[in-house]
């Protein structure tokens, strides 16, 4: 039978496991796919992922590639798939890419987002899926920082050290910071959105904010996103004005940014081709 290229669009939530890609006597995304494949089909079969995520982040859009010269019907692969895959890992869809597809030389754009909480207690129930911040943020100054960093630029300074590709050119095509709010009153028996508008009113025991930082490139640096948060975030704290990202930027060395966010807020969120 004829080779088939399999193309998989794979959610996941990354706080149990060492990242995407393989490695040796760690737990990955890559490697139970690698295994629940295999089993499917009978015998030992690669799956290819689009981007290596970091220990603890998660994905709603992580594509996945593997070959197979099997019969069984492309739209079964997700269901049989992720019968054979931990519950915090699932396949949303599969098609039949064509045989000589580029997983990641095809790549357009990529969205990645990083979600934090500054609500005063910790929310136990999505803590594998934000940063938790007890502090109110000035987001209006966070993502008129935001705005400095689309375009192409040399993202040197937001790459980690350990990070040794020549090449740190990137192109951003959006990168905003948005907020939303739940005010309580005192007795927590009523919960309202409020919009950003009225952030000011501060009538109520305490507000939960999530605050949601989208990043749209072509391609990104190791960290690069979750440098970009942490920076964001020191802009919030009011450490720095907004138009310290075009002299992090200029610096072209990683001391010059801010903190590095930890992996559990960040999400990928699609990848287009």
């Amino acid at each position: 039978m004829a080779v088939r290229s399999i193309r998989l669009t794979i959610q996941y939530d990354g706080s149990r496991y060492h990242g995407w890609q393989i490695q040796p006597g760690e737990k990955t995304v890559q490697g139970e796919l690698v295994e629940a494949v295999s089993s499917l089909v009978g015998r030992r079969t690669h799956v290819h992922g689009a981007s290596r995520t970091d220990a603890g982040v998660s994905a709603l859009g992580q594509v996945g590639l593997f070959e197979i010269d099997s019969p069984i019907p492309t739209e079964n692969f997700p269901d049989a798939i992720s019968g054979r895959l931990p519950r915090d890992i699932v396949i949303t869809a599969a098609e039949e890419a064509p045989r000589k597809f580029d997983l990641i030389g095809a790549v357009t754009s990529k969205l990645y987002r990083y979600t934090i909480y500054t609500g005063r207690f910790r929310p136990v129930l999505q803590l594998n899926q934000c940063w938790h911040i007890p502090k109110e943020l000035d987001v209006a100054a966070m993502n008129h920082a935001a705005q400095l960093l689309v375009g192409k630029k040399d993202f040197k300074s937001f790459a980690s050290a350990a990070d040794r590709r020549e090449n740190s050119v990137r192109t951003i095509f959006r990168c905003e910071v948005s907020s939303s709010c739940i005010a309580r009153d005192a007795s927590c028996e009523k919960e309202t959105q409020m919009p950003q508008t009225q952030y000011a009113i501060r009538n109520t025991q305490y507000e939960d904010e999530w605050i949601y930082v989208n990043v749209e490139g072509d391609g990104f640096l190791y960290n690069m996103v979750r440098n970009i948060a942490g920076t964001l975030v020191d802009i919030g704290y009011g450490r720095w004005e907004p138009e310290k990202v075009s002299d992090i930027l200029e610096a072209k060395s990683r001391t010059a940014a801010g903190r590095l966010a930890p992996p559990q807020g960040l999400c990928l969120m699609w990848i287009k081709y």
